[in-house]
């Protein structure tokens, strides 16, 4: 028989992916009691990213947690190279960069949750509720004081002077509360499928760019999982033109996977990805902020959507921990993290439009030899790759710790 279970907090957060699990630490360790509230049993999800970029590890020693973050199963990719039109492309260069780390750290995105959690655990403010789905938000008189959970045991609310919406793009949250969304229409879906790894496969790089279409290769240590870039809604055409030939797609791009893509067998194997970008108008109401992918889907372009998430969460720390501390936030206060991190956001979903309409279009398009002239440049001038690799590794406006501690 389900009962139904209450609890008060000072900061209840919806969904521990990134976003979610940092802004819990970062609240926990300045002593505001926080409940983190994920609907799933565990972390284990294919479509997460994995790229951890050098301003979230630059975080991460702030935090004093580098080196053993760093004993967490990676690779580290110094420089991304791109195979585009047939010739191998230096694109970013990051050992360059004024961080502690001049690489990206290629972890699965589950042992990076799983790392943050443990940790997170150590504060005795902190609380995580797996299979905890939030159906609703409790709200009165236009303020929201709370939310509705279902969990095995039954239904749960939590009662708490601010929610924070870190539950991604399909955002219940932000769907309960109204928040108007501005989309901004991307011409491509993914396909993500998984081959398995051999020894003598080539090094990890950024991805195979022919004639307007895109095949990335993400290095999960006994295999590959693949994003396969298709113009958006032709995935019927697809199935109806065959496996084999999907199958012979893929070996156009990675001519050493010929002898391990018949492991494609079925399409149950091969998942729609679909790509949004969107944007909240107000990110927040009176009780109420969202961040991350809730606030801001992200194309996976570039790997930024996860860093970006989780410089939403230091931001919200750094703002708001102080206050919470001690009670209630007005939506003023809430709307200075909005403020402080609306610009990058916008910069950076403005640069992923670009290269969804001009670039990578899932569609054959030009010269097929040919290279564009920036990545000639970029061959060119080694000294231009440091721009991308700024770019992406450490990102427009990136943030430091500046919440309190109460160890």
């Amino acid at each position: 028989m389900n009962t139904s279970e209450k609890l008060q907090t000072r900061c209840a957060i919806v969904g521990g992916g990134p976003a979610g699990m940092m802004a819990g630490y970062l609240l926990a360790r300045a002593g505001v009691p926080v409940v983190v509230l994920e609907k799933h049993a565990d972390f284990n999800r294919d479509f997460r990213g994995d790229t951890i970029h050098p301003s979230t590890l630059e975080l991460m020693h702030e935090l004093g947690l580098l080196d053993e973050f760093l004993k967490q199963p990676h690779q580290e990719v110094r420089e991304l190279r791109g195979v585009v039109n047939g010739q191998t492309v230096p694109i970013a260069d990051f050992r360059q960069l004024p961080t502690r780390c001049k690489f990206i750290a290629f972890m699965p995105q589950w042992d990076f949750l799983n790392f943050l959690s443990s940790h997170a655990k150590r504060f005795p403010s902190f609380q995580l509720h797996m299979e905890t789905e939030v159906v609703d938000l409790l709200i009165e008189n236009e303020r929201v004081i709370g939310l509705r959970a279902k969990t095995p045991r039954g239904e749960l609310e939590v009662c708490a002077d601010l929610v924070i919406g870190a539950d991604g793009r399909h955002s219940t949250t932000q769907m309960r509360a109204g928040l108007e969304q501005r989309e901004f229409g991307v011409p491509i879906d993914v396909l993500w499928m998984r081959i398995s790894k051999k020894q003598e496969d080539p090094e990890q790089s950024f991805g195979f760019f022919q004639n307007g279409k895109l095949l990335v290769l993400l290095d999960r240590d006994d295999y590959w999982q693949c994003g396969f870039v298709i113009p958006k809604g032709r995935f019927d055409e697809i199935k109806k033109r065959g496996l084999p030939q999907f199958q012979n797609d893929i070996v156009s791009f990675a001519g050493f996977l010929r002898d391990r893509v018949a492991e494609l067998d079925d399409w149950s194997k091969i998942k729609l990805l679909t790509v949004q970008i969107n944007r909240l108008r107000d990110w927040c109401r009176e009780g109420l902020l969202c961040m991350g992918d809730s606030a801001h889907a992200m194309s996976p372009a570039g790997g930024v959507g996860i860093n970006l998430a989780i410089q939403d969460a230091v931001a919200t720390a750094n703002l708001l921990a102080e206050k919470l501390r001690s009670g209630p936030v007005s939506v003023d206060d809430l709307r200075k993290v909005q403020a402080r991190r609306e610009w990058p956001t916008r910069l950076i979903q403005g640069m992923q439009i670009f290269i969804h309409r001009r670039v990578v279009t899932g569609r054959p398009s030009g010269d097929k030899q040919s290279l564009p002239f920036l990545l000639r440049l970029l061959k060119w001038f080694p000294i231009l790759r440091q721009l991308p690799a700024r770019f992406i590794g450490i990102g427009p406006r990136p943030e430091h710790f500046r919440s309190p501690s109460a160890e």
